[in-house]
Order: structure tokens, then sequence, then C-alpha cells
């Protein structure tokens, strides 16, 4: 019988075997298995009594009614579709540029100008710090070739600036937000398909800012008219890849795309009316467009959809639009900047500064 020998590997065999027949017959040891968490032992909470985590929401609010928060909405269409009559509309304030000393003997620009103004609403104690941004002259050129151009520029310009204000070493505590968190696309009633203008300008803006495409003047078009309108518009935006918000890879779990799924696919484009003139009908003053046939009420969901807007972009969406600008339009600004600039933050005067003062 051969005798055993152990090799260096601490095999035993045969001794006529050679080490490396004895490393190919070696038998792997197992891997330790990874140590799982266990899981938590549920409490009774009753029997140790109240925390009091359920109080953070109401710190939330506490701190969000002394601080207030900033909305930054943006406007964009041709001339002549009621965009300021709809954003006063949607605040029940006089906050377009047209009810904030615009002269109606003011000329059309030459060239698309972007018209900032900011307005400080109170409702219920909480305070919201609105810009609108409107776009006068887009579309009313007789050569609108990359009208859009000026309108991406101050977009990405927000973000810059945002983006500077992150880098300082000395930065401020709250940084203001001038970056664009919605964008209403006012559509032209035509009854029969989308401009070329308003296709190249939602292609060049959807990865930019948030979208959303409005139909104007709605009360324009017959029921039939319109439902065969959206459902055309809808298409064609589909055809073209162009996408609107609520974009489909944003939603984060179930409960979000059945709401969206319903949003894009019913909803959009929003069909609404605006008007800042009150009527009396049926013993109550409602907001409303009147005509020789009656008064159409722009809260009344058989008449417009301007409520579904306002409750979209006011009471459901208004967090997740400046969410989606964060973390989503303005990180793919910021990530694309810095790989512009080697990894490096852009450097400005202001920062160079800030850095000799600390030194």
């Amino acid at each position: 019988m051969p005798s055993l020998v152990t090799n260096t590997a601490g095999f035993e065999g045969p001794a006529d075997t050679k080490p490396e027949a004895a490393m190919s017959e070696l038998v792997p040891e197992p891997r330790p298995k990874p140590v799982v968490p266990m899981k938590p032992v549920g409490i009774n909470s009753n029997l140790l009594g109240y925390i009091g985590i359920d109080t953070i929401i109401e710190q939330m609010r506490k701190k969000t009614m002394k601080t207030g928060f900033d909305f930054n909405i943006m406007v964009v269409g041709q001339s002549g579709l009621g965009k300021s009559t709809l954003v006063n509309t949607l605040f029940k304030s006089q906050v377009s540029r047209k009810s904030s000393g615009w002269n109606r003997e003011e000329k059309i620009p030459k060239t698309v100008e972007i018209k900032a103004i900011g307005h400080v609403i109170e409702e219920g104690g909480v305070k919201m710090k609105l810009t609108v941004i409107d776009t006068p002259g887009f579309g009313d050129q007789i050569n609108n070739e990359n009208c859009w151009e000026p309108i991406e520029k101050y977009i990405n310009e927000q973000y810059e600036k945002f983006l500077k204000e992150e880098v300082n070493i000395a930065r401020k505590k709250r940084i203001p937000d001038t970056r664009v968190h919605c964008c209403l696309y006012f559509i032209s009633p035509t009854g029969h398909s989308l401009r070329p203008i308003d296709m190249e300008f939602m292609k060049h803006l959807s990865k930019v800012v948030n979208i959303i495409p409005v139909i104007a003047k709605a009360d324009t078009m017959t029921l039939e008219e319109k439902t065969e309108f959206k459902q055309r518009v809808r298409k064609e935006l589909e055809v073209n890849g162009i996408e609107f918000y609520p974009q489909k890879e944003f939603d984060e779990d179930l409960e979000d795309k059945t709401e969206n799924d319903k949003i894009r696919q019913e909803s959009m484009p929003f069909a609404v009316v605006g008007s800042d003139k009150e009527y009396q009908v049926n013993g109550k003053r409602v907001l409303g467009r009147k005509t020789p046939w009656g008064v159409i009420e722009v809260e009344n969901l058989s008449h417009c959809e301007f409520a579904l807007l306002r409750d979209f972009v006011i009471r459901t969406h208004l967090q997740d639009l400046k969410e989606v600008t964060h973390n989503i339009h303005y990180e793919t600004y910021r990530a694309k900047r810095l790989n512009d600039n080697g990894g490096l933050p852009p450097v400005t005067v202001e920062t160079e500064e800030n850095h000799e003062s600390n030194l």
C-alpha cells in the first residue's frame, strides 16, 4: 500500500502523485454564508407607551409655514391664447405680466423676451413665493426658426445660477431657487394637429423642464372636436417621442403609475378656459366667460378642464414638480457641467473671492 505524504497544500495522497494533480482534486471549502440581519422584532407601542414619531409631519408643516416655499412657472405660447388670464385664474391673483404694469400699446418684441414677475401669495398661513415667467414674442414672428433657444438658454441659466451657489465655500443657508419647475405650453385650438413650432419646442425643451401641454380657449371647439383634438395631440407627441410631465419613467410605485396613467391617457392635454371675471349663475358668483347663449363656467368640469389643471399643478403634483426639477433635470445639467469641467465645480470670481476670504 503506497504511503501517504502531505504536500505543501496540506493534501494527503499517494507519494507518487504529482502536486499538480493533487491541487486539481482539492475540494474548495464552502464559503461562509453572509450574515443576514435579523428582522426587527415587532414592538407593541401600547406596551411601551407613545413615542411621538408621527409628529414629524407637524414639525415639517410648521417649518414650511415659517419659511414658505418657491414655485416658478413658465408660460409659453403665441399671443392671444389667454396665457396671462389663465395664470391669474390659476392662482386667483393678478400675477401675470399683463397685470403687473403692462402697457396695452406695447409692441410685440422682434425676438423672444423673458420676463419674470415675482409675487408672494399667502393662504391658510402658508406663504408661497410665486414667479411667473412669460415669453412674449414666442411664435409671433414671420420667421420663428430656433425661437425656443432664448427660452432654453434662460432655463439653463437658472440651473447654472443654482449650481454656482451650491459650490460656493461659504454658501447661503437657503439657496434662492429660480429654476423653472413647470412650463405650461399653450396649444392653439385649431382642431387639426400640432404646428411644427409646437413640435420643435416641446422636443427641445422636454429634456430640460417639466412641460404640461394645455389647449387654450377650449370653448371655441365642440365637445366632439375637443375629444378628437386631445387624442390627436397625444398621438402626435407619442409618435415624435416627446415626453410631457408626468414622465412614465419617474413613476415611483404602482399607485403613482395608476394615477399618472389616467392623467396621461385621459386628461392630457388639458382643454381649458381662463377668466378673471365673475358672473351670477343660479344664485352663485362664478368665474366665467359670458356668451350670447350663456356663461361658460371656468371651474365647472362639464364646461372645461380648468379645475383638473389647477388640482394637478397645485393640489396634487406641485411638490413632485419641484422634486423632478431638482432630482432629474437639474442633476442632469449638473452632471454634464461637472463632466465638461473635468469633475471640478465651475469656478467663478465670486467663488475665488469667498475662498480667499476664508483663508
